[in-house]
Parts: C-alpha cells; structure tokens; sequence
C-alpha cells in the first residue's frame, strides 16, 4: 500500500562507549547500510546507547550505600548499592516487596528501579549500573539537530525504553525523550464514526512508534539499538515526552 509505515533496524552499530558522537556514529551505520534519512522520518534511539555516550555509566564500588538505602535494600532482596543509586535518581518510592521497587523517577517516569539497568554492559572492571539520561529530551533535541547537519532534512527523535504497565505483562517500548514529532494527538472535542463527542480521546503516538520500533530493535542479544520509523508523522518544535507523563493529581493509583 502505497504510504504505508516502513520500520528500518539499523544493524551496524559498534558498540558505544562514553564521550562517542552519537549523531555521527548513527549518520554512518545508516549510510554503510545503504540508506539515507528522508524528509519526516523518526530515527528511534534506544536509551541504552544514549545513556552510555553521555557516561552515565556507574561503578557500584563508587557508591556508598545510607541507612535508608541499606533498609530499603534489606526490604527488597537488593543490592544496597543498587538502591543508592534508585534513591537518588527517585523523587518517591511507589511500592516494594521482595525483588521489587517501584518509583517515580525525577524525570516523572513511574516504573521499576528508576529505569537503572545491569543488562547488556561490560562488567569485567566490576559491577556497573547504567543510569537513564540527564535529561533525555534535551538528548532527543541534540541528536536531532546533529542528524539534520548530516542528512540535510527535517526529521523527528525518539529515545525509547522498555517498560512494563500496571496489570500487564511483559515489557512494551515507550517514548522517554522526543524532539521534532507531536508527541500526544489529541481528539477531544472531535467525533468518532456516528457522530458522538470525543471526550477522552488521547492518542500517544510516540509511544505508539516507540513500541514497534522496540519489536524490530530487540531487548536482549540483537545488537539493534536504532531503527526508522518512515512514515505520516505530524511535525511539531515544541512537544517533548515530558507531556506523556501523566500529572500527579490525576494519579489514581497513588
């Protein structure tokens, strides 16, 4: 069908190490694989390489672990030094039970362990944790502008992560930074197909492309952390994945 959405994984990324330039070394595995960034398209980043060039990486023989971090340690079957870090990139603590820990991160983000990860780094110095982005919106906007200088044409960013939902299994890829596409669509106000007011209509389209990206980039051994999403996308300079989070006083499961 002519127009339909293509989803391009991008297969010859090197692996990232800290300082590397993001946008350059995605510029090149695109062009060595044979393609060229078009006008619209959305190049989907996983945040795991967005996080490892900008040194987030950390050596748990760094931190030292407080009272609080050790009890809470204790509580969930952690490693005290794992949940320093939780604690400090944490605004609240959601829930906890053994092998659990549930909080709202800084950035606004609700899920399990403050998006810090132990997968898929190098351990052999000592163990490490892998700590989200800064701020993964600015990320989103500075990859953004560098692929534009090389590719000479408008495009989106979406930083994705795999997080799970309240009373769903498994993990599904959500949008964590944006920059160049509208990030919520919303319908309210419209009609569906009789005619009927659109109360509560919100589409996420970021974490709409974000999730079939994240089915074409893999989340274990793939070695895919980029992917293309061609396709109708709306443009917008302003929207940001901070827009996702929904706000605290409509939280109904606080």
């Amino acid at each position: 069908m002519e127009n339909s959405p293509q989803i391009i994984p991008i297969e010859n990324v090197p692996m990232i190490n800290g300082g590397d330039d993001l946008g350059k070394i995605i510029h090149q595995a695109i062009s060595q694989q044979g393609f060229s960034l078009l006008k619209d398209d959305v190049v989907c980043v996983a945040q795991k390489i967005v996080s490892k060039s900008e040194n987030r990486l950390v050596a748990l023989t760094d931190v030292s672990p407080s009272e609080e971090a050790i009890q809470l340690a204790k509580e969930t079957e952690k490693d005290p030094r794992l949940v320093q870090l939780i604690l400090e990139e944490s605004d609240e603590i959601l829930r906890k039970k053994p092998g659990v820990l549930i909080v709202r991160h800084r950035l606004g983000i609700v899920g399990a362990n403050a998006g810090i990860d132990q997968s898929n780094i190098d351990h052999q110095g000592g163990e490490h944790a892998l700590l989200l982005p800064e701020d993964p919106d600015a990320s989103a906007k500075q990859l953004r502008m560098d692929l534009q200088k090389y590719s000479n044409c408008n495009l989106g960013v979406l930083i994705t992560d795999s997080h799970n939902r309240p009373w769903r299994l498994g993990t599904t890829g959500s949008a964590i930074g944006a920059a160049g596409i509208q990030v919520l669509d919303d319908r309210r106000g419209g009609s569906d197909l009789y005619g009927r007011e659109l109360k509560v209509t919100l589409i996420n389209r970021a974490d709409a492309i974000a999730s079939i990206t994240t089915l074409y980039m893999g989340e274990t051994t793939e070695k895919i952390p980029v992917a293309i999403f061609r396709g109708n996308i709306m443009i917008s300079e302003t929207d940001n994945a901070k827009m996702i989070n929904r706000a605290l006083e409509e939280d109904l499961f606080r």
